[in-house]
């Protein structure tokens, strides 16, 4: 059983305002700290600890004490670094001098970074989008399907709805008596969301195995949905913690849908298999083609005219990744509140090969860039 001392960030500092500051943004990170009181006391924890933060006095008092140089380590000082500031920055193998108070929203990142490192979720996570080509396709029923799926083979699992005007993915999944924030009571604008205290938060509708873990953030019976601002830093909550994201998106282009487009590694097209449908979707997919980087198509039986997927799939010049057929019950399964995505069938067919197709594509790049205050 791994000490449960490696999953918290090492403080050593003398100065108590700053230790107070510290304090004050470990917790905004929502992660736990071990405040050793002096070198000796830091010893015990200097190469376990998945960060170390010092402050000017406490770096120095560690370089005469001789500890080793490692990774993971800020000296966080007041104003302006000075040259003793940085020689004990190098002797201990700093990665970064901060300065306070500026450095203080770099500071709550890297806390936060830490702590869902040290639990393990290393891999950056993967953001899947799923757009219906017309009303009713059923794409609001297949995200939710693969969000269970993922959930239910052990991943932990993030499901965004982005529709306001969908009614709500609780009720898809039969939460809507779930306690937990829905969209108008999660206060985000832009910036950094902690996944756990995210997960915390959110309903977690019961899916019928143990494993991975669901969160649910939904919206509303209201039309107000969420800003652009706050769909983009939830799913970059999620992918930081190595997440599987599921994003119901609607076809309109709103600035919520757009940003979560943009942020997907795949956007599944969702067509019922008749012609009009077809004609409909032909104008989603021009759309999707312009603002996400990966669009496959996903076509629902039955076919009443015999149109077949390749037929689909041709008429719309995308990739065909899954034609499902239709799921017997489904719908009498759903009124009584079983979530999509429980025990077999097409659905959950389906939503297999939606994952192994988002998980075997390419994350997007992304660079670190210390703001101001960072060095």
């Amino acid at each position: 059983m791994k000490d449960r001392r490696d999953d918290r960030t090492l403080l050593v500092a003398e100065d108590p305002d700053l230790l107070d500051a510290l304090l004050r943004l470990s917790a905004a990170a929502g992660t736990e700290v071990h405040r050793a009181v002096d070198s000796a006391d830091a010893r015990r924890q200097w190469l376990t600890a998945p960060f170390v933060v010092l402050d000017s006095a406490s770096a120095a008092r560690c370089v005469e004490a001789g500890m080793p140089r490692r990774e993971g380590v800020v000296v966080a000082v007041r104003g302006t670094p000075r040259s003793p500031d940085w020689m004990h920055a190098v002797a201990l193998g700093a990665e970064h001098v901060v300065s306070m108070p500026q450095a203080e929203p770099w500071l709550v990142a890297a806390f936060a970074d830490a702590a869902e490192q040290a639990a393990g979720r290393n891999d950056r996570g993967r953001v899947l989008a799923v757009v219906a080509g017309r009303g009713g396709a059923g794409a609001s029923v297949l995200a939710a399907a693969v969000a269970v799926t993922s959930a239910r083979a052990g991943a932990r699992t993030l499901l965004v709805d982005c529709d306001p005007l969908g009614g709500g993915l609780d009720l898809v999944l039969g939460a809507e008596d779930v306690a937990g924030m829905r969209w108008p009571e999660l206060t985000v604008t832009e910036g950094r969301v902690p996944a756990g205290a995210l997960h915390a938060a959110l309903p977690a509708p019961a899916i019928g195995r143990a494993g991975g873990e669901l969160g649910v953030l939904s919206c509303a019976r209201a039309a107000q949905g969420p800003s652009p601002a706050a769909v983009a830093a939830v799913l970059e909550a999620g992918r930081r913690a190595g997440e599987t994201v599921v994003c119901d998106v609607p076809r309109y282009p709103t600035d919520a849908a757009l940003t979560a487009l943009a942020d997907a590694d795949l956007t599944a097209l969702v067509v019922p298999a008749d012609v009009r449908a077809c004609a409909a979707a032909s104008r989603v997919a021009a759309v999707l083609s312009e603002q996400t980087r990966r669009v496959a198509l996903v076509v629902r039986g039955p076919a009443p005219g015999g149109v077949g997927a390749q037929d689909i799939a041709a008429a719309l010049d995308l990739p065909l990744l899954v034609a499902m057929r239709p799921q017997q019950g489904l719908a009498r399964a759903m009124e009584r509140g079983v979530p999509p995505g429980r025990g077999n069938g097409p659905l959950t067919t389906a939503s297999r090969t939606l994952l192994g197709a988002l998980h075997t594509t390419g994350g997007p790049a992304t660079a670190a860039r210390p703001p101001a205050g960072v060095r």
